[in-house]
């Protein structure tokens, strides 16, 4: 909440635009010229959806990440540096998702406050989660025997081993200390909107932001009991899903969803994948039968197309991949936090052969 001078005519209806215009990952007025509002900086997609909506026109908030890229490898350009640097509050997933923030922040001179939202939340601990360097050997040798791979893809695989970086442990390498995806349960999201509600608060006694906060945190439980009833309605041994990376944990422990595997064993999606986890992954989907790969949005599909097509199975991409680790563009069915849960959660109940429930009017 930098004071500056006051704007003309064209800064005015600039800023009143930039202040409900959907996660661009820019900025859509000069750093620092946001008047007596609060300026917030939020590293996330998802993060900055939540903060417009529990703020109004009350603040202005931008995004460092733009949609459809990756919160795991972020390498901030001079826009993202600029809004640090005239920022009064900086909201962070924390968990340890954000790995180069401390560089950002020290790069941007950055003296606001942070917010990390990741406390009060129960947080997986990474070596806990079954799913990073899953090892499925007890069902690999049954996939060898029911049938040979043929030439192109054991080409495939070399290819894929050739790009990954021979000096990086790809699979089961630590990320941190907690799985940092708490936004694939809602019910997270919804302690996060109430911790950065009350930073906003403390910050800005005077932002009115109590009508737009309650009626976010309202649609915020409105979408947890849709998603649970949805998905209540297959059988819980029906329940399975592979994905790209370790990135819905969360959504498995509160939804009893069993993740069978991921295409990339870990939390990281800019990991790779052995060969042999490759082979291991296919024979653990022949043998739970599981229906569906689910591609992501923000990672090529082509190795989940190549385990979906070994395996027999289906590949949902392209507009039925799931909005995993960013949200989609601005207009699009993703491009908010609740659009993003509404689609993943409709595609992942019609790939198990239902339908979601209709939608409340608040989510509709």
């Amino acid at each position: 909440m930098r004071m500056l001078p006051a704007l003309g005519a064209v800064g005015a209806v600039t800023l009143a635009l930039a202040g409900c215009a959907g996660p661009t990952g820019q900025q859509d007025v000069e750093p620092g010229s946001a008047g007596d509002r609060l300026e917030i900086v939020a590293t996330t997609t998802q993060l900055a959806d939540v903060t417009r909506e529990l703020v109004g026109d009350a603040a202005y908030v931008t995004s460092l990440l733009r949609p459809g890229a990756s919160a795991h490898a972020f390498d901030p350009g001079p826009t993202a540096l600029a809004a640090l640097a005239s920022a009064d509050l900086l909201v962070i997933n924390g968990a340890g998702l954000e790995g180069w923030l401390d560089s950002t922040v020290e790069a941007s001179g950055f003296d606001g406050t942070t917010v990390d939202t990741s406390g009060g939340l129960d947080l997986i601990a990474a070596e806990d989660d079954p799913h990073e360097g899953h090892d499925h050997a007890d069902h690999a040798d049954a996939a060898h025997d029911e049938a040979a791979h043929d030439d192109e893809t054991a080409e495939e695989h070399a290819a894929h081993d050739d790009e990954a970086d021979p000096g990086h442990d790809h699979e089961g390498h630590d990320h941190g200390e907690f799985d940092p995806h708490v936004w694939t349960d809602p019910a997270n999201v919804l302690v996060q909107a109430e911790t950065i509600r009350d930073a906003v608060t403390a910050a800005d006694p005077d932002a009115d932001i109590a009508a737009s906060a309650e009626a976010y945190l309202a649609r915020l439980a409105d979408l947890d009991a849709w998603m649970r009833a949805s998905i209540e309605q297959v059988p819980t041994d029906e329940r399975r899903i592979v994905t790209t990376h370790d990135t819905f944990g969360y959504l498995e422990r509160a939804f009893d969803v069993q993740v069978v595997g991921t295409v990339l064993p870990s939390l990281d999606d800019s990991a790779g994948a052995s060969a042999a986890h490759i082979d291991e992954l296919v024979a653990e989907i022949r043998a739970t039968g599981t229906r569906v790969v689910f591609s992501e949005n923000a990672i090529d599909p082509q190795l989940a197309g190549t385990i979906a097509r070994e395996a027999g199975v289906e590949l949902r991409q392209g507009a039925d991949a799931l909005a995993a680790d960013a949200l989609g563009p601005e207009d699009s069915d993703t491009g908010t936090y609740i659009g993003a849960q509404i689609h993943n959660t409709s595609t992942i109940v019609t790939a198990w052969g239902a339908e979601p429930l209709p939608l409340p009017e608040s989510l509709a």
